[in-house]
């Protein structure tokens, strides 16, 4: 927890009579929009296409500590040469001369040992389990608020007992910093699952996890703020700052200039091209993601599953059925690449019943803000004073959606934090 309160702080104590602007209309920004209209803040929130338009919209909709390990981690730098002679692979690097990726992998690099990751393990699990807790009390103050929440839990399936051993190790180290598990075996999932395979060598339980479906959340709040007075700006894309005196004075759109006391940049893996016209540079890799969405699905899974092996996470959301998972970094485009589409489908065909044969399908595919650490990037930017930063959250932006949102309006307030936030400072890199 912050202790101590700065002279500007307590200033900003004594009112909220200030504007912000939040720039980027995801799940971030729509988060934090609506704890700064809460607080009495006068917010302005602009999004370059349409609301929920990126990443937040097609990904798995899990709100889940448990997922709080890094992907810079002990092996992952041999693993990730491996995969990266696979385009089919969990992990992708498309190869391409870049100076901003070769800076990155040698970041990454230096970040995936034992020591720093359990450095970052426990601020991680602090930040999604506060993170969770304000889900379960946004869905019952907003009443109105149809996100298809649930918190069932998830379960981790391993098709091989050498993997079922390394989740069980995993698991044990979530446990240290307070993640609850239970180690199942085939029969057990089975129970509670009917849709899994036979084959699969067992699973892990994490019994405290939620999830919904990620666009009606975001859609469904941002419908709430606007009626609340929070102004929202679609198809307004941000094109440079006026600054003077270490402050944004203007925000320049294709839409106009807006003026602000505060800005915000939730922008996921679009912030380094929206800071660089700030003179910042964020670490942050563009993570392409994929989901193939089902409907009208016989025998869906019951609960939220991760697919171990293959890194695909499928999610029972309302009406839907979402397969989701593959991270790319092949920079900022959507292009759909079939193969890894493929891979998503192999794994689904691989460990569950559920046919999906004749089903209608969606298939999307998003950017996710990769930081080299894996940890978020949430605080004021060293060389502005009145910018915040609120991206990078990698692969868990809906998990950590409502806690970036919440502290961002700490911090414009003046409040005590509900976390320490120095692991997740900007100025570490």
């Amino acid at each position: 927890m912050t202790k101590n309160l700065s002279k500007r702080q307590t200033e900003q104590t004594e009112g909220n009579d200030h504007d912000v602007i939040v720039i980027g209309g995801g799940v971030v920004g729509v988060c934090t929009a609506y704890y700064m209209q809460k607080a009495g803040i006068n917010v302005t929130l602009l999004e370059q296409n349409r609301i929920c338009s990126g990443s937040s919209w097609g990904n798995a909709g899990w709100l889940v500590p448990s997922h709080s390990v890094p992907l810079a981690r002990p092996g992952a730098v041999t693993q990730g040469l491996k995969w990266m002679l696979n385009p089919e692979s969990p992990f992708y690097i498309k190869p391409r001369l870049s100076l901003d990726l070769i800076n990155w992998l040698l970041r990454f690099r230096r970040a995936a040992n034992l020591s720093s990751l359990r450095e970052v393990l426990g601020p991680l699990v602090e930040l999604g389990e506060v993170s969770l807790q304000l889900y379960a009390e946004l869905e019952k103050e907003e009443t109105s608020l149809n996100s298809h929440y649930a918190q069932k839990g998830l379960i981790a399936l391993y098709a091989t007992t050498d993997w079922l051993k390394e989740g069980i190790e995993e698991a044990n180290l979530l446990s240290e910093f307070g993640v609850h598990s239970q180690t199942l075996d085939t029969e057990q999932v089975l129970d509670m699952d009917p849709a899994v395979k036979p084959t699969i060598a067992g699973g892990v339980y994490y019994p405290d996890e939620a999830h919904v479906k990620p666009d009606d959340l975001v859609k469904g709040l941002a419908s709430i703020i606007n009626e609340r007075g929070v102004k929202l700006h679609e198809n307004t894309a941000v094109t440079g700052f006026n600054t003077s005196g270490g402050k944004i004075k203007s925000v320049l759109t294709t839409n106009g200039v807006f003026t602000a006391d505060e800005v915000v940049l939730a922008t996921g893996a679009w912030s380094p091209r929206v800071a660089q016209e700030l003179k910042l540079d964020l670490p942050i890799q563009p993570a392409k993601g994929y989901s193939i969405s089902f409907e009208d699905i016989a025998n869906p899974p019951l609960f939220p599953l991760m697919l171990a092996e293959s890194k695909v996470g499928v999610t029972p959301m309302g009406p839907v059925l979402r397969f989701a998972g593959t991270l790319e970094l092949s920079g900022l485009n959507t292009d759909i690449n079939d193969r890894r589409l493929g891979a998503i489908r192999r794994a689904g065909d691989k460990f569950l019943t559920t046919d999906i044969t004749d089903a209608s399908e969606v298939v999307w595919c998003g950017m996710r803000p990769l930081t080299p650490d894996s940890v978020p990037i949430i605080g004021r930017a060293s060389q502005l004073d009145n910018l915040i930063l609120a991206t990078g959250h990698s692969m868990t932006g809906v998990t950590l959606g409502a806690v970036t949102g919440k502290l961002a309006t700490q911090i414009v307030t003046g409040q005590r934090t509900a976390v320490d936030m120095s692991p997740f400072s900007p100025m570490r890199f």
